[in-house]
């Protein structure tokens, strides 16, 4: 028996960082956006409407996402969907192997692709990627260390990299 897979869909799911826009598509994540998102999709690009209850994508995001908010989970197994162009797609990619309680840089990523002139259009790609969080743009700073823009804000940003920052470092903190 063939299965057609499911169309893309939306919901809102509550967080720790206020509610997120969830985007699936078939089985997949393809989208998590915070409120006033700097590149939001589409209102047709979002799909119907639905509850997160009785969706296996949005409930294991959900379920997911409050384990990762209490400090219990540091990776994310919910399959994720993206269509950006092939250099986008190849940012994204490096994304996902910056591990947890650690940071890169734009020009890291650059060097990285194999031309530190791109740390810019590096900078473009990672304020585009679609899932928030899971692919981890939060983990991508600037290269004095600074915190630099985030398409869910920057004080959400700094949030999640306090929620990630090894333990004995936040023990040396003064403040």
């Amino acid at each position: 028996m063939t299965t057609t897979p499911l169309p893309r869909r939306h919901t809102t799911l509550a967080t720790d960082l206020g509610d997120l826009l969830a985007v699936a598509e078939g089985a997949a994540l393809a989208g998590l956006y915070f409120p006033v998102h700097w590149h939001p999709p589409a209102d047709d690009q979002i799909g119907t409407g639905i509850s997160p209850t009785g969706d296996s994508v949005f409930e294991t995001t959900a379920r997911e996402l409050a384990e990762y908010f209490r400090g219990e989970r540091t990776t994310f197994t919910v399959p994720t969907v993206t269509h950006g162009d092939p250099f986008s797609e190849q940012v994204w990619s490096l994304l996902m192997s910056v591990d947890y309680g650690t940071t890169t840089t734009y020009g890291a990523i650059a060097r990285e692709l194999g031309n530190p002139g791109l740390a810019q259009r590096v900078g473009r790609a990672v304020g585009h990627n679609p899932v928030s969080i899971l692919i981890p743009c939060h983990r991508v700073i600037g290269a004095a260390g600074s915190l630099t823009g985030y398409a869910g804000g920057l004080e959400r940003k700094a949030r999640l990299l306090a929620l990630e920052e090894p333990p004995d470092v936040a023990a040396s903190r003064l403040f």
